[in-house]
């Protein structure tokens, strides 16, 4: 029986491994699809822009109206939004961690702000829905808008303040621009969801149709968005420098090790706690590089680890599944 149960556990172990590598092999074909058009010329500086503003304006907003409105009633979204404490309470250590590593590891001062927002901030959207829908199933997704809500709210906060100190162009912090970021149409979307499952306002069937069509878009643009990035950053510009280093541990081993500490004791659903400590996990902000362009600071450092942490979180996607199904 024992030994039975042995082989049981680590057929079950292989299935898991299996499985995450097949979700990951699922995301990394569009992402190899994106990189090879680009390459050859199908994509220039304008088309990723275009790319990049359909998934974020159209097809993102009706992915999350038509995710929430259709999978959720009033009293799961109640139960559900307290939980936004978790990524919050998680950032917010991570950053304070950051700083102790600018000091510690003596980070230049020009690359200070940037590589704490770094640091703390991941990109749950163009690759961490992708992952977390094809690991999961469509029963992640809210949970993936959940902490994308706290993601989105810091990095346009603290996160670009951070990048705005490192930069050389004196851009006045305003509180218009940073609301409009902050309250994106992702994010609208998602609210909208929210205040007709609320008020069990019905969507005609027809409208419940173009919303799903049109948001199943977000995923494969999304992809090919990422293989477009990497393409323009450029494999050769990868580096493994002091720098870049501390930003992967804590992308790849600090941020899901907090998360785990923080969500194992709870009572929320296993599959919250996965996506959490998956999210976590995931690469760089595709924003942070356009943020620092804009102030002036080093915008070729956040691409070059924007490259670099996408590449390696499709190695590190799996093992961290494997360590969220022994949860």
């Amino acid at each position: 029986m024992i030994v039975y149960g042995m082989i049981r556990e680590r057929d079950e172990s292989m299935e898991v491994f299996e499985h995450s590598v097949s979700g990951v092999l699922v995301i990394l074909v569009m992402i190899v699809l994106g990189y090879i058009l680009a390459e050859r010329g199908w994509f220039d500086q304008k088309s990723s822009k275009l790319i990049a503003r359909i998934v974020t304006q159209i097809s993102l907003p009706c992915y999350m109206m038509a995710t929430i409105t259709n999978r959720f009633t009033a009293q799961e979204l109640a139960k559900m939004l307290p939980d936004l404490r978790f990524p919050v309470i998680s950032m917010l250590i991570l950053m304070a961690f950051a700083f102790a590593i600018v000091q510690l590891f003596r980070i230049k001062d020009s690359h200070a702000g940037l590589f704490s927002s770094m640091f703390f901030n991941s990109n749950t959207v163009f690759v961490g829905l992708p992952i977390n829908q094809a690991l999961f199933g469509s029963a992640s997704v809210p949970y993936v808008l959940i902490y994308y809500m706290a993601n989105t709210t810091i990095f346009w906060t603290l996160g670009t303040y951070l990048i705005q100190r490192d930069g050389t162009v004196e851009v006045k912090m305003s509180w218009k621009k940073t609301l409009s970021k902050i309250f994106s149409p992702p994010l609208l979307g998602f609210l909208i969801g929210v205040v007709f499952v609320l008020l069990k306002i019905k969507l005609p069937v027809f409208i419940n149709s173009d919303l799903s069509y049109v948001g199943s878009l977000t995923i494969p643009l999304s992809m090919i968005f990422i293989g477009i990035s990497v393409s323009h950053a450029g494999l050769r510009n990868i580096a493994f420098r002091k720098d870049n280093i501390l930003v992967l541990l804590g992308r790849f081993f600090f941020a899901p090790l907090l998360m785990m500490i923080l969500v194992i004791p709870s009572n929320m659903p296993l599959l919250m706690k996965q996506v959490f400590i998956l999210q976590s996990a995931m690469p760089v902000m595709t924003n942070a590089p356009v943020v620092a362009s804009l102030y002036g600071a080093d915008a070729d450092y956040a691409a070059v680890m924007v490259t670099e942490t996408t590449l390696i979180s499709l190695v590190m996607v799996p093992l961290l599944m494997m360590v969220t199904q022994s949860l």
